[in-house]
């Protein structure tokens, strides 16, 4: 079983703050993949269903992010999984706003909850890092975090999730976490303009008469 944990602050007042995107990319997740509905267990939403043929128990916190370990904790228990059967997706300032990474262990770069799940199961789980960009000055870290996307990023932050719901299944497998990635930027990548269509092969415009009569 994996174990897909995304992280956020419950509640209305902060549904749509870049410290949530944990959250927004496991509902995209859920909806997606036509997951069971949600329930509240381990002091936490949960929802299970499958991905590539893997069964997988989506989870909210409801504690706030810096004890999302309790409720990783108590699950893996329950459950008698190990680290690396967890999957915690979560914001990332040093990344942009369409960029995710995935990767297993690694440091918690101030992350809170991060950190409160290592407490409780060690540093050793996988992590899918969704970027929310960096405000430039360390003193605005706070608040840019605990605080609404702006709204010229919400279109790329909806197109991000998109891509994240549908490259999932491979979030399965870690042998496929590569591929993961790859398929999300090339999903997200900007669209390049069609080029112009040609002239017609005599060098006037179709439908254009010569001499301009």
């Amino acid at each position: 079983m994996l174990l897909l944990v995304g992280l956020g602050n419950p509640g209305p007042k902060y549904e749509n703050h870049r410290h949530n995107v944990g959250f927004m990319a496991v509902d995209g997740i859920v909806r997606r993949h036509s997951f069971q509905p949600w329930r509240a267990r381990f002091h936490a939403l949960v929802a299970e269903g499958l991905l590539d043929g893997h069964k997988v128990l989506a989870m909210k916190p409801t504690t706030f992010v810096n004890e999302s370990g309790q409720a990783v904790g108590e699950a893996m228990r329950w459950y008698k999984l190990g680290p690396a059967d967890a999957l915690v997706i979560h914001d990332e300032l040093d990344l942009a706003p369409d960029k995710v990474r995935v990767r297993l262990g690694g440091g918690f770069a101030g992350h809170n909850g991060l950190k409160s799940i290592a407490a409780h199961i060690g540093p050793d789980f996988h992590r899918l890092r969704v970027g929310i960009g960096h405000p430039g000055d360390k003193d605005k870290v706070h608040g840019h975090v605990l605080s609404d996307f702006a709204k010229a990023d919400l279109a790329l932050l909806e197109k991000t999730i998109d891509a994240i719901a549908e490259a999932a299944p491979m979030l399965a497998s870690p042998d496929e976490h590569d591929n993961f990635m790859t398929r999300v930027a090339l999903l997200t990548k900007p669209q390049r303009p069609k080029p112009p269509r040609p002239d017609s092969a005599d060098g006037e415009s179709e439908g254009q008469p010569e001499n301009g009569v």
